[in-house]
Parts: C-alpha cells; sequence; structure tokens
C-alpha cells in the first residue's frame, strides 16, 4: 500500500529527501524544516511509454493506480514524518483517456488529518506534447494512516497551511468526505435490508432487449506471486499493485460480458483490509454482478495464502473492490451491456448490492461536487412570457420522457427513480392516488397549498398572475445543515390534455422578477425544471409523477435521500398523496 522508493528517481519532486528515510522529523526545529512544512504538495510527471499501455494504446487503469498511490503515500509521509498505510480510497471517475507520448503530471497534498489518519487530494492532468493542452484525467481522495514506530502513540500535526480558497474549501469537504466514509457501510447495510423491494421493480423497469446472460459466465479467477519488486519499502506488497492486479482481473471479467474490451470509468470506493507480504499467493476473483444499460459492475475479491495457508487452503481476505466499466466510445451510441440473470443466492446478493452501491456512489457525486452553477434564471417580462410558457412545459416534458430512470427506491403506492445523464441527476417520485387525475391537477397546480403537504415548503405566496394557465410564485424554505434559508422565483405553468390519453401538466422553473430582489436573509436559489404529470390509471385513481432536475439549490432537500440516511422523498410523498386523498371539495377550485 506504499511505493517502492526505487521508482521514485527522476519522477517525483521531493523537497527534503531525508523525509523518505524517516528523518524528516529532524530539521522540524530548524527554519529550513519550516520551510518544508509549509510545502505539503508532492508533484510527479511521467511520460507515457508503450510500456505503461493497454492494447488500445491508452495508458491502462492498473498503472495509473500504482502512480496515484505513490504519490498519495509520499505526500502522507510527508506530512506525518512517519512510515504510512492507505486505509482507503474513495470513487474514482476517469474523465479522459491518456495516450502513449503524452506527459501525466500528479499532484497530492495532505487536505485534513484526523487525530491518526489523514485525507490526500490527488489530481491527474495530462498534457499533449504537441499542443501543450492539459485536460483533467482524474481526481481521488485517499486516507492513510501512520504507521507507530515500536509504542509511540500517533496524533498527527493539523494542517495548517491553507494559503489559496481552495485549501480552504478542500480543508471543509475533507470532513465532510470523512463523515461519509464513516456512514458508509451503515448506509450500504440500511439500503440493502430495502433491497428485496428493488428485485421485481428491476426487472418491472428494463426488459431485456437480448437473452439475459449469466453472471457464472464472466468468473474469472487468477493468481500471483509476490515477488521482491511488488513490495513497498514498508516489506508489505505495494497497494497500487495490488490495484493493478484487481483491475485486470476486472477488465477480463468484463469483456467476457461485453465481447470486447469496455473502458473502465470508476472505481468504488474501498478499503485495504489487511496486509499481504513477499512470498504471498495472491488470488484474484472477479465476476460481473449487474449492468445498468450503459455501464456495469465487475466485483474483485483478493485472497492472500502464505506457504502454509497455501497448503491448508486457508485464505486471508485482503482486499474486495468494485470497478464500474462504460461501454467503448464508438459502441456508446448504438449498444447497451445485455442484461444478466444470478444462478445463486449469493449471485442475488451481489445483483442487489451493485444497485446499492451505484445509489450511494451518485449521491457521492453530487453531494461533494463543487462544480459552480452559471445563472439558471432567465429575466421574466410580457414579451417573452409566452416562450418561456412554452419552454417550461416543454422542458418538462423531455425530462419526463428521458431514457434510463432507474428505480432507487420503492414502496407501497410510491416509487423514487434517478436518471444520471453525463454530469446532470434528475429524480422522479411516482404517486399513485385514489383520485381522479382532474382534481389533482387542480390541487397541485396550486401552489400557495403546498406549505399544507410539503415540509420543504415554508411559504408560498403568490407574486404575479400571467393568464389562466401561468403564475408566479415566491417559495420560502427552511434552512438545511445550518445554513440560511434558501428561496426561490418560479414560474408555474400549467396545461390540461390536448387529447385522450394525454397527461396533465404542472411545470416549474425559476424565472428574474424585479418585484422580488434577493432578501439577505435567504439564499436565493433555482429550480432549472420540475413539476408534476398526471394521468389516469382508472375511472377513480390516478398516477402523480413529480421530476426535478437537480441543482445546488435543490441538491440539500434531497442529499440525505441520496445517501440513503433519510427517506424524506417517500415521506413528502405520503404527504401528498394523504392531502390529495383527503382534501375537502372547497378546495378543489380552478385559477
Amino acid at each position: 500500500m506504499n511505493p517502492d522508493s526505487s521508482v521514485l528517481n527522476g519522477t517525483v519532486d521531493i523537497v527534503n529527501e531525508g523525509h523518505l528515510n524517516g528523518t524528516a522529523g529532524d530539521s522540524s526545529g530548524t527554519e529550513e524544516g519550516k520551510s518544508f512544512n509549509m510545502m505539503p504538495e508532492v508533484e510527479m510527471c511521467q511520460s507515457v511509454l508503450p510500456c505503461h499501455a493497454n492494447h488500445k494504446g491508452g495508458l491502462s487503469a492498473g498503472q495509473l493506480l500504482k502512480w496515484i498511490d505513490i504519490i498519495a503515500c509520499l505526500a502522507a509521509e510527508k506530512h506525518a514524518g512517519l512510515p504510512c498505510v492507505t486505509a482507503s480510497i474513495d470513487d474514482i471517475q476517469f474523465e479522459e483517456t491518456v495516450r502513449v507520448g503524452q506527459i501525466i503530471n500528479i499532484k497530492a497534498k495532505v487536505n485534513r488529518a484526523f487525530n491518526t489518519s489523514m485525507e490526500v487530494g490527488i489530481r491527474v492532468v495530462v498534457q499533449d506534447v504537441l499542443t501543450g493542452v492539459l485536460k483533467r484525467v482524474c481526481v481521488a481522495y485517499s486516507t492513510f494512516v501512520a504507521k507507530p514506530v515500536g509504542t509511540q502513540k500517533i496524533r498527527l500535526k493539523p494542517v495548517d497551511c491553507l494559503t489559496t480558497a481552495e485549501d480552504h474549501l478542500e480543508y471543509a469537504l475533507a470532513s465532510e468526505r470523512r463523515r461519509l466514509r464513516l456512514y458508509n457501510e451503515d448506509a450500504f447495510t440500511k439500503l440493502m435490508q430495502d433491497g428485496h423491494l428493488l428485485k421485481g421493480e428491476w426487472f418491472y423497469l428494463f426488459k431485456p432487449t437480448t437473452s439475459q446472460i449469466s453472471t457464472e459466465r464472466t468468473r474469472v479467477q487468477s493468481i500471483e506471486l509476490v515477488l521482491p519488486p511488488h513490495a513497498n519499502h514498508h516489506g508489505n506488497t505495494f497497494g497500487g499493485q495490488i490495484m493493478a492486479w484487481m483491475e485486470n482481473a476486472a477488465t477480463v471479467a468484463a469483456s467476457r460480458l461485453y465481447g470486447t474490451y469496455p473502458t473502465l470509468k470508476s472505481v468504488d470506493m474501498f478499503k485495504f483490509r489487511g496486509p499481504s507480504s513477499v512470498g504471498d499467493r495472491l488470488v484474484f476473483k472477479a465476476i460481473v454482478n449487474n449492468t445498468f444499460q450503459k455501464s456495469l459492475e465487475v466485483g474483485v475479491r483478493v485472497e492472500a495464502y502464505d506457504c502454509e495457508e497455501w497448503t491448508q487452503g486457508k485464505a486471508r481476505h485482503i482486499n474486495s473492490a468494485f470497478l464500474i466499466y462504460n461501454a467503448s466510445s464508438d459502441k456508446a451510441h448504438t449498444q447497451t451491456f445485455p442484461s444478466v440473470k444470478y444462478t445463486s443466492k449469493d449471485g442475488q446478493r451481489r445483483y442487489l448490492a451493485a444497485i446499492v452501491r451505484k445509489r450511494i456512489r451518485l449521491a457521492r457525486k453530487h453531494i461533494l461536487s463543487s462544480k459552480e452553477e452559471g445563472p439558471l434564471s432567465v429575466p421574466w417580462d410580457k414579451s417573452n412570457q409566452v416562450y418561456l410558457s412554452y419552454n417550461n412545459v416543454a422542458a418538462l416534458t423531455v425530462l419526463a420522457g428521458k431514457h434510463g430512470w432507474e428505480v432507487n427506491s420503492s414502496q407501497p403506492k410510491i416509487r423514487v427513480y434517478m436518471n444520471e445523464e453525463l454530469d446532470t441527476l434528475s429524480v422522479q417520485v411516482e404517486m399513485h392516488v385514489r383520485v381522479s387525475s382532474l382534481q389533482a391537477f387542480f390541487l397541485l397546480s396550486d401552489l400557495s397549498l403546498r406549505p399544507s403537504w410539503d415540509r420543504h415548503y415554508s411559504s408560498c405566496e403568490e407574486v404575479q398572475v400571467v393568464n389562466e394557465d401561468d403564475k408566479l410564485y415566491h417559495i420560502t424554505c427552511p434552512a438545511v445543515n445550518k445554513d440560511k434559508p434558501r428561496d426561490f422565483v418560479v414560474l408555474m405553468s400549467r396545461r390540461q390534455p390536448c387529447k385522450e390519453g394525454d397527461s396533465y401538466i404542472v411545470a416549474l422553473r425559476s424565472v428574474t422578477v424585479a418585484s422580488v430582489p434577493p432578501d439577505p436573509d435567504y439564499t436565493r436559489s433555482e429550480v432549472l425544471c420540475a413539476g408534476f404529470l398526471i394521468s389516469d390509471a382508472s375511472s377513480a385513481t390516478c398516477k402523480v409523477s413529480y421530476y426535478n432536475q437537480v441543482t445546488s439549490g435543490v441538491l440539500p432537500y434531497i442529499a440525505g435521500n441520496l445517501a440513503g440516511w433519510s427517506k424524506s422523498m417517500e415521506e413528502t410523498a405520503s404527504s401528498c398523496i394523504e392531502f390529495l386523498e383527503n382534501v375537502t371539495d372547497q378546495k378543489i377550485c380552478a385559477f
């Protein structure tokens, strides 16, 4: 889980060589030592050679994972002044393919230290030698633990060199990422307990276009003998090497399903469970757990044996990881992965666990994303009111018609779906209600009633009646996580069906209105596309589907639901159903 110091020659910028030899602490009392501590970043540059490439001429993901683990360990040891080992690695999303002949630049630094562990942030960019253009390959976060010497107790010094706005942001987010890491296993267990509700739903939503393939067909087993070149400077098997071997086994498993080599898109968060040493036999067991239309998950289990254990057949489980593959770029626009089936109880567990991990992974990605959004609201005035109303309804119709909605949770009368397209996350909440679709339409299109059933609405005041089918509202929402409360100014556009079989539509989007300027007591937030589609299920019942294309202003109110520690969307949906089914006739009125 740490680098072999022999690979550092000429590739890593280390300010104080004594640090690598365990003597960095000797300079801590000098001005030179203080200067060293003020330079927390470690940098590696590598020219990508054919020996680093896969069969397509791109940088092997396994090789990149090796380099990431090397530089992360060096950054951790630079801060701690002690040997460090990798405890875990967060999700890694690969954004760019690196080709032979390009230059890889990897930077790592400790974002925050917690008593005996610390988070290391790693950024990888690729540079084209001919054009000089830089592109981001991935961002990774590793947790390292300092190894005490003898009976020495470890308490890491805090990271106090926060010189830029980015340093302060990463320092703050490190605490949130740590919270999610600690909660990850609890969230997984909780969602797996609800997993039995998803079994039928998954097959209902995605009917295979080809015959289902047994996951057993993708099973791979491979063995490696740990030799001295595979060991780190602590004498244990280098974690980066283990990750590279895991990537190899996973890629073979994925290719057996796909018929060609798919592209590794991401590595799920995982922990190192235990060490291995030179002379150990490492057995890698890989299998496709599930497919998700344009992606699939491969699980890899690593078992270690020393000579005696090998004879007795007693394995040590030292690691498990889950790798996500996408269809190759030349096929992604025309093909999806075939559906898979399990043939055992263990296969069923892995199948459902892949669904749960996908949900948690999606939550981490969007909760921790710090990307900035441009303005989403458009100015409202009489000259563009017809266009904005049309655009409002059209955007909701397009959102509802997207392919790839995946069931996230299910309970009687309520299903929650998610859809991720590029970096855009959308949610759908489907409700079955014992009222007519017309009655539901009138009640849901009167937003002034919404605070009575939606706890995320503190108030909703009518700003302007545009016409029979369009209104402007000012909405206030409660504070989340000690932030200021938020407010929204939205255009509500409603439409009745033009012909039998069409849905009733209630569409929402943010607009800018001069009469409602931003209030310093609120954080002005925006909705890009949201609303209800209401259709007949029978003469006395209807299906109400709520959609929301998630923005940074909406995310805080559904973050807990995404991560699995809250059921706020299901609870709000239940409240909506109760409201619609029990409201008195006096409240049902047109505009």
